[in-house]
């Protein structure tokens, strides 16, 4: 479990095919960690498998690789890293799980009222968990969903959020990690739950 505040960005260092799967080295200032270590990266949950000094590596496989951007990650590629909470940890964002429900895109991005604004183009099947001052996961970073409509959403980045993060980089056209929130999807599963049970009168 993860609360979307990254603290740290990393770069990859090695993306080699393996076992059917990819193996990355991602070179960052990273401590505490071990074997079995749960890590962020990019908002998808990954193991730490080994380390060699300052890199640190991780296998994907699967169903990963199925829903995410991570078999197209390559040597030079920058992420956003979060290790996993701890049970005495803050939650300053929102608590995020890791498993990225979808690949979104950023249709725009404008300068406005100290920030930077963001319109991201989610899957469609995503947008009835999107609500208006809720929360969302873009690559791995927890933020509150400032407009919403029926086909995209926007966020506004601070000053701090852009350097402290990867979004000071991103580009419109530039495809993203998504993860609504855990809470939605429940509320989402229940309401679909209750239709279906639910006796004509």
């Amino acid at each position: 479990m993860f609360s979307g505040i990254v603290g740290k960005k990393g770069e990859i260092v090695i993306a080699e095919p393996r076992n059917g799967g990819i193996r990355l080295g991602i070179r960052a200032e990273l401590t505490g960690l071990e074997p079995g270590s749960s890590v962020a990266v990019n908002g998808v949950c990954l193991t730490v498998v080994e380390s060699k000094g300052d890199v640190w590596f991780f296998d994907a496989v699967g169903a990963t690789l199925e829903r995410t951007l991570v078999g197209q990650m390559q040597r030079g590629d920058r992420v956003n890293l979060e290790p996993s909470l701890k049970a005495s940890d803050p939650v300053d964002g929102h608590l995020v799980t890791g498993h990225v429900d979808g690949v979104g895109i950023i249709r725009s991005r404008q300068s406005g009222q100290g920030a930077v604004w963001f319109t991201i183009g989610p899957p469609a099947d995503l947008m009835p968990q999107i609500a208006l001052r809720g929360s969302v996961a873009v690559d791995g970073v927890s933020l509150t969903v400032a407009e919403v409509s029926d086909e995209e959403f926007r966020v506004s980045i601070v000053p701090y959020t852009l350097e402290a993060t990867l979004f000071g980089e991103y580009e419109t056209g530039r495809r993203v990690h998504l993860e609504t929130d855990v809470l939605a999807k429940y509320v989402e599963r229940a309401l679909a739950l209750g239709s279906m049970t639910r006796k004509p009168s």
